[in-house]
């Protein structure tokens, strides 16, 4: 049975793990920029599924085995070396470096498998379904690296196929899950990850600091804040109780595979498309968008709400009805960021805020009358 570890919190090593895979996300947002098309969009999904889902595997392995021992540590360092040397290839993973790609991420694969074997017989049994499947799946990724077109975009698809495959087909309910742990961790590589709109700030802006383009840097930053401030304004506290509180092993495990893993995919690309958004509008925040960099500021934060919408509705918990109204308001300033870029971004800014302060608003007269209901109860 599945025991619940209040005191298991995250490493430092392991943040140090995550600051390494976010390079990955400023990669991925470099990539999309210099090829704002839908081709490029579809080569960062790819890229982003794959590299989360062995992020997510190592995120499940430090919950069952904490890197304790200089063996595991240098174990997590090669881990780390992989994931680094992917995101050095992402400018050109379906290009020349494709197989440096595909060379990297079989290590990690690898490296995540050997470690999670030290985790007792349970994960033993785990790997032996868990362990080839990833093994294939990166070996498709190398193939991708290797091979021409169509070939190589056929086997990047097949391999998120197969992780998702392996997602259902292993024994999940054998994994510990510790659900501070596993919180924690995902909400700070959310929160090192929103960090990268405010690089793009610094990118955007250069060298011209008038007072207009001050003006943009800030509403630039107000969008971040809010991004933040849909995910971790009391969130990461209710979701890490619905996850304690699922005490069947296997619904526990599922609930963590489909919220923190896969829910956290359009999270992650929003966090990615709205920090190329804020990139471009800030190049020339008083001029005209074209359409594709005018959908993608409004789009990114779309894709976030609606990403987390769905992480919301996973847990049960209330507030996913704000962020598709919001998401579809963002989305809908298009037409404004093709007319004048800072309008649109100003727009984007003040509908997060109109959405984050009404459902603020609405949680406290909830949590008001629910008072209110209990004192009445307490008074009879």
């Amino acid at each position: 049975m599945t025991q619940e570890s209040p005191a298991v919190r995250v490493s430092t090593l392991e943040l140090f793990f995550d600051l390494v895979f976010v390079f990955t996300v400023t990669q991925l947002a470099d990539s999309l920029a210099h090829h704002l098309t839908p081709a490029g969009l579809l080569n960062v999904v790819l890229i982003l599924v794959v590299v989360w889902w062995m992020y997510s595997g190592y995120a499940w392995l430090t919950n069952a085995v904490a890197p304790t021992t200089s063996g595991r540590r240098t174990l997590l360092l090669i881990g780390m070396a992989g994931f680094l040397v992917m995101a050095l290839a992402i400018p050109e993973a379906f290009g020349k470096y494709g197989w440096i790609f595909g060379l990297a991420y079989v290590v990690v694969n690898l490296t995540h498998s050997v470690m999670f074997l030290q985790a007792g017989p349970a994960a033993t049994r785990v790997m032996r379904t868990l362990g080839p499947l990833n093994l294939l799946a990166a070996l498709l990724v190398l193939a991708g690296g290797l091979l021409p077109e169509p070939w190589r975009h056929l086997c990047w698809l097949a391999a998120p196929v197969v992780q998702i495959s392996a997602g259902y087909l292993h024994p999940a309910e054998l994994h510990h899950i510790s659900a501070a742990h596993f919180v924690e961790r995902h909400s700070l590589v959310t929160i090192i990850a929103i960090g990268e709109s405010i690089i793009a700030i610094g990118v955007g802006v250069g060298a011209d600091l008038s007072g207009g383009v001050i003006m943009a840097a800030v509403l630039g930053l107000c969008v971040a804040y809010y991004l933040w401030w849909a995910y971790f304004a009391d969130g990461d506290r209710r979701s890490e109780h619905v996850l304690a509180e699922a005490g069947d092993p296997k619904r526990r495990a599922r609930l963590a595979l489909n919220a923190w893993g896969y829910a956290h995919v359009p999270i992650l690309l929003g966090i990615v498309v709205t920090a190329v958004g804020i990139k471009k509008t800030l190049g020339h925040a008083f001029g005209a968008l074209p359409w594709n960099e005018a959908i993608t500021l409004g789009g990114g934060v779309a894709i976030y709400l609606l990403g987390h919408a769905v992480f919301l509705r996973l847990l049960g918990q209330p507030g996913a009805a704000y962020r598709i109204g919001v998401a579809a308001l963002c989305l809908a300033t298009a037409p404004l960021g093709h007319l004048l870029a800072v309008a649109q971004l100003a727009a984007v800014a003040a509908i997060m805020a109109g959405g984050a302060i009404a459902e603020d608003i609405h949680r406290i007269r909830r949590s008001s009358l629910a008072e209110a209901i209990g004192d009445f109860g307490r008074g009879s």
